[in-house]
C-alpha cells in the first residue's frame, strides 16, 4: 500500500523535529506501507531567503528567486533521508528536476502540468520511502520554478492524484478549525469538511491548505487527511460529502485575509473595450482580483475591486500600459472577513444574520461579495477581528 505524506516547515524546523518525523514514518513502514514524503523548507528558511534577496535588490528577478527559494526544500529532503537511513529505513531523496515535476513557466506561482509517476514507482520498488522536495517544479526548458507559498501541499496532492492514493497533510495544527484558533481560542476543530468548503476557506486566506491543493483534491477526489505531526490526536478528513449521520452546519468556517487594498478606476468610457483589456491584462499576469463592484453614471463606468497590497505596483503598471490616462485610486489597508458553508445553499436568512452583525457593531464594509456558499466583506483592520469573533458567536462556530 502506498501513502503520500506531507510535512510542513514547522514539523521539521530542527534536528529533533526531523528525527520525530523520521520515527513516525518508520512506524508506517513497519506496518507494511510504502511512503512518499513531501517536505517543505525547515522552519522560517523561505522567509530568510526572501529577506536575503531583498537586501540585495528591491525587485529581484522572479527566475532567480525561484532558483534561490527551491534550495530550502533540498536541505530538508536530504536531512530527512539521512535520518531515516540512520533508523534502518531504506530512503532516498529527490528534487523536482530528478522526478520531472513539470510546471508552467510562471515563476513564483507556477502550476504543475505533469509528474513522472513511472520514475516514482520504480524508486519505490527499490526503497521503502522516497522523499520529494515540495513547492518546486521544472519547466520543459529545465528552469526551476516554485508553486507559491504553501505549494508543498500542492505537490503532495498532485502526486497522490497521479498515483490514485490517499494524502496526509501534517503541520503544527491538529486539523482544520472553524476559524483561526490564534484569534478565536475556542474555535471548533472539524472532524469532516467538504472539498467545497475547504477550497473556499483556503482561497479566502485560511491557512488550512494551499488553495491549488484543495482544487486538485476536489477535481481528482483525493482522500485527504489533515493533522498534527506532534500528537496522535485525530485530525480532519476532507471529503466529497459529509457522512449522512453528521448534521450539515449552515456555516462551516470564518476567515480573515489581511493586507487588502481597494482599487478604484474612475471615468472609464461607457463601452466594454477598456474593461475587457483591463481584465485580460490582469488575467494574463495571474493576478487574482476579488470583490468586484461596478456602477455607471450617465457618461462613464466606475470599477472597484480588492487585491493583496503586494500587487499594487504590478496592477498599476499593467493598467497604465493599456492607457496611461486611466484614473486609478487606492484605499486601505483593509482586511477581508468571510463566512463559508455549503449549508448556506439550503438555509435562507444567512445574509440577514450576517448584515445584522455588521449593523449591531457599527461596521460599514467597503466592498461586499457573495456566492451560494460564502459572504465576504472588506472592512477596516481595526474592526476585522471584532467582526470575526461576533460572526463566530452568531453562527455557533466556537466550542
Amino acid at each position: 500500500m502506498i501513502v503520500v505524506q506531507k510535512y510542513g516547515g514547522s514539523s521539521i524546523a530542527d534536528k529533533e523535529k526531523i528525527l520525530n518525523v523520521a520515527k513516525r514514518i518508520k512506524k508506517r513502514v513497519e506496518n507494511g506501507e510504502k511512503v512518499i514524503v513531501i517536505v517543505s523548507a525547515m522552519g522560517k528558511t523561505t522567509d530568510k531567503l526572501i529577506d536575503l534577496a531583498k537586501s540585495i535588490s528591491n525587485k529581484p528577478h522572479p527566475r532567480e528567486m525561484d532558483m534561490l527559494l527551491s534550495t530550502g526544500e533540498q536541505v530538508s529532503i536530504a536531512l530527512l533521508s539521512i535520518a531515516l537511513n540512520e533508523l534502518g529505513i531504506k530512503a532516498k531523496s529527490f528534487n523536482a528536476f530528478q522526478l520531472n515535476i513539470q510546471t508552467t513557466h510562471d515563476y513564483t506561482k507556477a502550476r504543475i502540468k505533469d509528474i513522472d509517476s513511472d520514475k516514482i514507482l520504480r524508486e519505490l520498488n527499490e526503497n521503502s520511502v522516497i522523499i520529494v522536495a515540495g513547492f518546486q517544479g521544472v519547466t520543459k526548458h529545465g528552469d526551476l520554478t516554485t508553486l507559491g507559498r504553501g505549494g508543498s501541499d500542492t505537490t503532495a496532492v498532485a502526486i497522490a492524484a497521479k498515483l490514485n492514493t490517499s494524502c496526509e497533510i501534517y503541520s503544527d495544527v491538529e486539523g482544520i478549525y472553524t476559524c483561526d484558533p490564534r484569534i478565536v481560542p475556542n474555535a471548533k476543530k472539524l472532524t469532516y469538511i467538504t472539498y467545497d468548503d475547504v477550497l473556499e476557506l483556503s482561497s479566502l486566506g485560511a491557512k488550512v491548505l494551499h488553495s491549488r491543493a484543495a482544487e486538485l483534491a476536489k477535481k481528482y477526489n483525493v482522500k485527504l487527511y489533515c493533522a498534527s505531526s506532534f500528537s496522535e490526536e485525530e485530525g480532519t478528513w476532507v471529503v466529497d460529502k459529509l457522512p449522512e449521520w453528521l448534521e450539515q452546519p449552515v456555516v462551516t468556517g470564518a476567515t480573515i485575509e489581511r493586507n487588502q487594498i481597494k482599487i478604484t478606476i474612475n471615468n472609464l468610457p461607457k463601452d466594454d473595450v477598456i474593461l475587457k483589456k483591463i481584465f485580460k491584462e490582469l488575467s494574463e499576469k495571474n493576478i487574482n482580483i476579488d470583490m468586484i463592484s461596478m456602477f455607471s453614471d450617465a457618461d462613464n463606468f466606475h470599477l472597484s475591486f480588492s487585491v493583496l497590497n503586494d500587487l499594487k505596483d504590478i496592477i498599476e503598471n499593467s493598467i497604465k500600459q493599456i492607457d496611461s490616462s486611466i484614473n486609478i485610486s487606492y484605499q486601505g489597508l483593509f482586511d477581508k472577513v468571510s463566512i463559508v458553508g455549503v449549508g448556506m445553499k439550503s438555509s435562507p436568512g444567512v445574509a440577514a444574520r450576517f448584515f445584522k452583525v455588521l449593523a449591531d457593531n457599527s461596521i460599514m464594509p467597503e466592498l461586499v461579495t457573495t456566492s451560494e456558499i460564502k459572504i465576504s466583506v472588506l472592512v477596516s483592520k481595526e474592526k476585522s477581528e471584532q467582526l470575526l469573533r461576533k460572526l463566530v458567536k452568531e453562527f455557533s462556530l466556537g466550542s
